[in-house]
């Protein structure tokens, strides 16, 4: 059973993640000739866009159920959970599949680990809401984490479209290397290869 407080944040959470599935689904349409590609790269986008969706109708689908009276949360979010779990596994098995180990292999790894957390917690706390006593405070766990679904789906379309991203340990390494920005560097190149300037000639 849902409390009472928590019916209008699923009634706007289901707005807000059917607009978001209708932007992902744009995004997707944009990047549809890099997803079509056979490359170990576009295979990467791939499993950023199917877990971009996958956070997306987790949050879609608890918060309908969620609506209706007596319509089995607690069932709905243990199902959902299991599905997410079967794609974060489906999706490992793709990053170890491809071997394109690199920085941002394991990146996403890593973030498909906190994914499946999230599934894991949303799991017990489906069996929690579930049961015969029904938890409410199982309940406000499970607004939390559609909250975290929304995020990351969020976060990972953004990766698909190719957002650009500042990330903390890159700015630093490059301070303390004292690389230059780009511009400043093909700046510099372009300004070595000029010829210097001459006088005019005299008459």
């Amino acid at each position: 059973m849902v409390p009472e407080a928590l019916h209008d944040f699923f009634l706007g959470s289901a707005g807000v993640a059917g607009a978001l599935i209708g932007l992902l689904f744009v995004a997707i349409s944009v990047s549809g000739e890099r997803l079509a590609r056979e490359e170990a790269s576009s295979q990467i986008l791939r499993i950023r866009a199917n877990a971009a969706l996958t956070g997306f109708i987790n949050a879609l689908v608890v918060s309908l159920f969620a609506l209706i009276p007596d319509g089995g949360i607690g069932t709905t979010s243990v199902v959902v959970a299991i599905v997410g779990l079967l794609f974060v596994i489906a999706a490992l098995l793709q990053l170890v599949r491809v071997r394109h180990l690199r920085w941002t292999t394991a990146r996403d790894a890593f973030f498909l680990v906190g994914q499946s957390v999230v599934f894991v917690f949303q799991l017990i706390y489906g069996i929690e809401l579930g049961g015969p006593s029904g938890d409410s405070s199982a309940a406000n766990g499970i607004a939390i984490l559609v909250v975290v679904c929304f995020l990351i789906g969020i976060s990972r379309a953004w990766e698909l479209i190719g957002g650009p991203s500042i990330g903390i340990t890159r700015e630093v390494v490059a301070l303390v290397r004292g690389d230059a920005p780009a511009e400043e560097s093909e700046e510099s190149e372009e300004g070595g290869d000029r010829p210097a300037p001459q006088d005019p000639p005299r008459r």
